[in-house]
Order: C-alpha cells, then structure tokens, then sequence
C-alpha cells in the first residue's frame, strides 16, 4: 500500500448525497487512527471542477474535472444516480462518467461502487463476468440490462474473487463498504475503531443480507405475530418446533402455520431457519469458530445440518462461504 492511499469520488448532478461523504467520513476518521494521520487522501472528481448539485439539493465542491485526475489514483470510488419514474426508481446512467471512469479504471488499484453506482460499472464493462451487487430496488433492472453480469440483490457488499472490484448496497450500506475497505487497507482494529466513531451498532459484514430476517417481511396486522418475531430471535438456539411456537401463541399447531403465513409470507419453520441462517452467516464472517459450534450458536445444531441450510438458503457450502466473505486484517 502506499504511505498515502487516493481515493477518487466520482459525482455529478443528482449524486446521492450520503454515497458520497458517507465513505469520505469513513476514511477522514481512519486518517485519525493513524499515526501518520493522512493515509487516506480524498478528492471528489466531477465533469468540471467546482458546484456540484446532489440528490438531496445540498451542493458538493469537485476539487477536479475528469480530465485532470489522471492515472495516479488508488482506489476508484463510484456512487450512483436515480431517477423516479411512476413504475419506481431507475438508475441514471451518464455516458460520460461511464467513458471517464471505462479510461481511469485500468489505472485504480481497485474500484468499488456504491448503490447503483454498479450501474455505472457495468455499463463500463467491468462486471462482465463478475458478481455483483447493488440497491435492492434497482438489482432486477441491472440484471435486465447487463445479462452478463451475476446480480446479487441480497449482500450488503461483494468483493470479486480478483479482490480489485467491489460493489456495494445503497444508502447507509455505503458505511460497511468503506469499513471494509479500511480493514484490508489497516486492519480490522482501525475499523472496528472507526465504527465505533460513527457509532454503528455493528460493523456489518459483506455477505450479510441488506435486510435482516424481521425487516424483510412486513409489519404483521397482529401485535401477538410481531412479539413471537422478536421472540425468535431471541432464542434461536432454543426449541422453535411448530409445536412450540404454536404452544407460546395459545393455538393449534395447524391454525397457527396458517396465521403466521398470513401474516408473515413464511411458513414458521422457513422463517426459522432464516433468522438462524442469517447469525450463522455473521459468525462464518467474523469467526473462525469450527463449523459444530457455528451450528450449536446459530440454533442449527449440528455441522450436518448447518452444510444442508447453507446450501439450501445461499447455493453453496459454508466452507466457500467462509473463503469468500471472512474478513481479512492487515
């Protein structure tokens, strides 16, 4: 790594505010748990220097034009653009931030996208072949328009497998991508330091879901459904048989699988295993605890059973899943 890391932002008109200076904090406070205290230095790069309007109508200073950055950047960092349209938003996609950043991403020693700036990557051509995520709501468009590319609408962030492309969920997601860009810059103890400067509950990981098990289904009609949510995932690694769970409602199990599906879109024992898949994906990410205990502390209960959940739920082993979202330290 060089003593001094370069971080070029792309923006233009109608940039999201927070894809932008959420990851510019990010690296101002890792500067702050340096000893040299300017390992990052950050310029925000747009079709010309100078004003630049955003989505939330707060106005941005370009420190350079596209044509002046040059080959001498670090990482590239490419936030997105929407436009809302009656059938929901869609990525904006400016031919020329796509040719600009098609020329100066030879040069990156990585690029990352944030939101639907993987839109903009994409256009550029380099996701062919790769997988990628992006804001949940724009995923089906991507995938739509770059066949080409592998669309995982459901990770907070994805680092291809080359380890020089990343691309990012949208809005407050944009704090995990930076926080992982740290961590492999600096090591997970700056980040975890960072974190705890931002105040973020928990440094989410990448291979985490952009919703948790409770926020991906809607709020229940029924406060009792939504108690016995929350109840779950409490006590994963408890009994939660139909049987139980029907006990704790007062129902039988039969009207019980029937008005937690109503209300829930899952039948109780799919929803489960959600919320357990989802602590055993954390702990693959951020342990190296063997794969018995992953299964013991996620409610899974044995290694057997966590291999034929994982590889129900993600479509693969929790062994690969490991190798590819564990978080790497300096």
């Amino acid at each position: 790594m060089p003593l001094t890391h370069r971080v070029v932002i792309a923006v233009f008109p109608d940039v999201d505010l927070l894809d932008v200076t959420g990851p510019a904090e990010v690296f101002a406070l890792a500067n702050e748990e340096t000893e040299s205290g300017d390992h990052y230095r950050v310029r925000l790069a747009g079709p010309t220097a100078g004003p630049v309007r955003t989505s939330a109508g707060v106005r941005l200073l370009a420190d350079l034009a596209f044509d002046e950055v040059g080959e001498d950047v670090d990482t590239l960092l490419v936030p997105g653009a929407v436009d809302v349209t009656a059938d929901g938003p869609v990525a904006r996609i400016d031919p020329d931030v796509v040719a600009w950043v098609k020329e100066t991403a030879p040069h990156a020693l990585r690029v990352a996208s944030v939101c639907v700036g993987a839109h903009v990557l994409a256009a550029a051509g380099l996701l062919d072949g790769r997988t990628a995520t992006t804001h949940w709501s724009t995923a089906a468009q991507l995938a739509a328009d770059h066949p080409a590319v592998v669309v995982d609408p459901d990770p907070i962030f994805v680092r291809d497998d080359c380890g020089r492309l990343w691309t990012g969920a949208g809005i407050s997601a944009c704090l995990d991508l930076a926080l992982a860009l740290v961590t492999e810059d600096l090591g997970e103890e700056v980040a975890l330091a960072v974190a705890r400067q931002l105040v973020m509950y928990l440094k989410r990981q990448g291979g985490q879901s952009q919703f948790s098990v409770p926020l991906s289904r809607p709020a229940s009609a029924r406060r009792d459904i939504d108690e016995l949510r929350l109840w779950i995932a409490e006590h994963l690694d408890e009994d939660l048989s139909v049987q139980v769970l029907a006990d704790r409602m007062c129902l039988s199990e039969r009207h019980f699988a029937r008005v937690f599906r109503k209300e829930t879109g899952a039948g109780p024992a799919a929803y489960v295993e959600a919320a357990r898949i989802e602590v055993a994906r954390r702990l693959l990410e951020t342990t190296d605890d063997p794969l018995d205990r992953v299964a013991a502390a996620s409610g899974l209960g044995s290694a057997e059973t966590l291999h034929r959940a994982v590889k129900r739920q993600l479509a693969t082993t929790p062994a690969a899943y490991r190798r590819r979202f564990r978080t790497r330290t300096s």
